[in-house]
């Protein structure tokens, strides 16, 4: 599953420092992109999502995959979203993208191509 992270969603992270568990625990596996949408690296990433999407959960019980992503400079918040994304996150890179493992965090980057992504988000921590 692919899917767009909400305001209501973003917010409680900008509230918080941290996606809700409900987010992180929505799979096993989940990973999250913030990015803006100009961003070249970005295009090419979400190009190839599809693809990595039906590889993760293509018959894996236990280790079904969601990717969610934000293109924050698209929002009407986006002045408030991005100091909390540079500051919280101590990142200034787009895309960023980070990785959890049964709602914990196990690994953050930035531009990644297809196999380095599906194995930075199915890595053992």
């Amino acid at each position: 599953m692919i899917r767009k992270i909400t305001e209501a969603e973003a917010r409680y992270a900008m509230t918080h420092g941290e996606f809700a568990p409900e987010l992180r625990n929505s799979a096993p596996l989940v990973a999250i992109i913030l990015t803006q949408s100009w961003c070249p690296q970005w295009r090419f990433m979400k190009a190839y999502l599809p693809e990595v999407d039906a590889y993760l959960n293509a018959d894996k019980a236990g280790e079904q995959a969601y990717i969610y992503y934000l293109e924050y400079d698209l929002e009407d918040w986006y002045e408030e979203f991005l100091p909390f994304k540079e500051n919280t996150f101590q990142n200034w890179d787009v895309p960023y993208v980070r990785y959890y493992r049964q709602g914990r965090l196990s690994g953050e980057s930035n531009f990644i191509a297809d196999r380095g992504f599906i194995a930075a988000l199915t890595k053992q921590v």
